[in-house]
């Protein structure tokens, strides 16, 4: 039986939950603008030698018509710079997982349009969350090259060291049974000169495709010798003498179009055992409604399973002990076809919500159900009788039973999601399959008015243990400031330009991003992979 829904879309408290979101969602888009606006100023320079922009390469890989979850679209945001005003997310990346010629796919691309494609202080963090889905997934990895590798402005040996992580994947992925495609469409030197020679398949194009350990000006300063930059690793040279290059392209778009063939040619769903067709009812209630639904407030509550019925099949779910621990909801349903087990928040987690939640878990894992989890939870519930009943010992259970689940996670953050009930909810630390949020979304240790009220008790608290007078001006000075600080690093887009999450998502495409998560990772589970003991080595 449908959920009956109690919304009332002509309220004005739907209006102003609406007007906020779609107001956050505005920003969000504005945010992810800045890049292709920046980037799209190097145009000339593009044409000028005979390329075409980063997102065009894009847009020539993709098989036209077919879904692109983008991947860490603000990452760096308020990283690179400071300033909400200008700082650009992005990276220099343009990531996500689309399709290549029916093929299921991990994409990488430079944006060289941006400061030439040089990775910036979130670059790595990202490079290495899509290397890691492209493993778990089992997605070939296309990577379309041009970069003038690490910001050496913003140099830090930490970012080399750990920067190794990169090529290890690579070597990961190959030895997995897990093809990479490199197309050079410009510079790869110094560490960047691994990528493709990690690769399994690399192509070069013309005049511009390059790949060196050093580049002309590197080598004249360190061993003296006056070196042309195509002899010493322009395409066309690795195509004919060092075997880097297999195929040599003539320009930008033959570079992808072969990158297009060799997918095609690997014959990759071959061992992808067939799934039956499913079908589906889409949801009673409109996707668009779910702007108004959420608060953006998380203080104000809200029933989760509203958030549900626009996002289920059929809007059709059964409630997992519905009246045992009522703050913790779980949900047993179906998206596009797809049976899976949903747990949210309709406030903190109890005791009884705890072991309800653990439960389920377990449940979803024996019958290898999907789980999702929708946050919105300030945490699990403190004070003498949550202490008594084995808070600490129930919300264990459920970490436990998170972290050991066998199953696929996807969690998104849609509220609140603070201290332990982030990680009892799948969060970030917890590695989920996937992981979103909502533009609302407040995410950390606490909120900001609970970090500044519990620091506020301890100045008072000291003060009166050493006699001392409390100034309470500067007391109220302090609560704001920590509050503020607090507020600030919780913001889902601070927060994503941080890589803690896959990215940032528009309410309303939640059905879409889920349904498409649901199918990658159980196409991964469905395929058999052909394993090596070290990859394919570079002949």
């Amino acid at each position: 039986m449908a959920f009956v829904s109690n919304i009332d879309t002509g309220s004005d408290t739907f209006k102003t939950n609406r007007a906020d979101m779609v107001a956050l969602v505005e920003q969000l888009r504005e945010l992810e603008a800045r890049a292709v606006a920046l980037s799209e100023q190097r145009r000339t320079r593009f044409e000028e030698r005979g390329q075409i922009t980063p997102r065009e390469r894009l847009a020539r890989l993709l098989d036209p018509g077919m879904p692109f979850v983008q991947l860490h679209s603000l990452a760096g945001y308020l990283v690179d710079s400071s300033d909400p005003e200008k700082s650009v997310p992005g990276s220099s990346l343009i990531v996500g997982v689309g399709f290549v010629a029916g093929v299921r796919c991990m994409v990488w691309v430079d944006d060289s349009g941006i400061k030439a494609g040089a990775m910036g202080k979130m670059s790595l963090p990202a490079v290495l969350s899509i290397q890691a889905l492209a493993r778990r997934h089992r997605l070939p990895l296309l990577h379309l090259v041009e970069s003038a590798g690490a910001n050496l402005m913003e140099y830090k040996v930490e970012g080399w060291a750990q920067g190794g992580a990169l090529f290890r994947n690579l070597a990961l992925l190959s030895a997995d049974g897990i093809p990479t495609v490199t197309v050079l469409h410009g510079p790869s030197t110094a560490g960047g000169a691994y990528m493709p020679g990690l690769s399994d398949y690399v192509i070069g194009v013309r005049n511009n495709g390059m790949a060196a350990l050093a580049g002309a000006a590197l080598v004249h300063a360190a061993t003296g010798e006056k070196a042309d930059d195509r002899e010493l690793g322009g395409s066309e040279m690795h195509a004919s003498k060092s075997g880097l290059v297999e195929y040599l392209a003539d320009d930008d778009a033959h570079g992808i179009a072969i990158a297009r063939n060799v997918v095609r040619h690997l014959d990759w769903n071959k061992r992808l055992a067939p799934t039956r067709e499913r079908r589906f009812e889409e949801p009673h209630y409109d996707a668009d409604e779910l702007a108004g639904v959420v608060p953006c407030d998380y203080r104000t509550p809200y029933d989760m399973r509203e958030v549900a019925a626009r996002v289920v099949d059929g809007s059709q779910f059964e409630g997992f002990k519905a009246r045992y621990g009522v703050s913790t909801v779980c949900l047993q349903a179906s998206i596009h076809g797809i049976a899976c087990g949903i747990i949210g928040n309709n406030g903190p987690i109890d005791p009884d919500g705890a072991t309800k939640a653990a439960q389920f878990i377990q449940l979803c894992d024996q019958a290898e159900m999907p789980l999702i989890f929708l946050n919105n939870t300030t945490g699990y519930m403190v004070g003498t009788e949550y202490e008594q009943a084995g808070m600490i010992k129930h919300g264990s259970k459920m970490i436990q039973a998170v972290a050991n689940t066998r199953v696929p996670r996807i969690a998104l953050y849609i509220g609140a999601s603070f201290g332990a009930g982030n990680y009892g909810m799948s969060g970030v630390a917890f590695e989920p399959d996937f992981l979103f949020a909502w533009p609302n979304a407040t995410t950390g240790v606490m909120g900001g008015e609970q970090a500044a009220g519990t620091m506020t008790m301890v100045a008072r608290m000291s003060a009166k243990r050493k006699g001392e007078e409390i100034d309470e001006e500067a007391l109220a000075g302090q609560h704001k400031m920590i509050a503020a600080h607090f507020d600030r690093q919780s913001d889902a887009f601070y927060t994503s330009g941080r890589c803690l999450d896959h990215g940032v998502i528009d309410p309303r495409d939640t059905r879409k991003v889920l349904g498409f998560c649901l199918e990658t990772c159980l196409e991964a589970r469905n395929r058999t992979l052909q394993p090596n003991a070290f990859g394919v080595a570079r002949m």
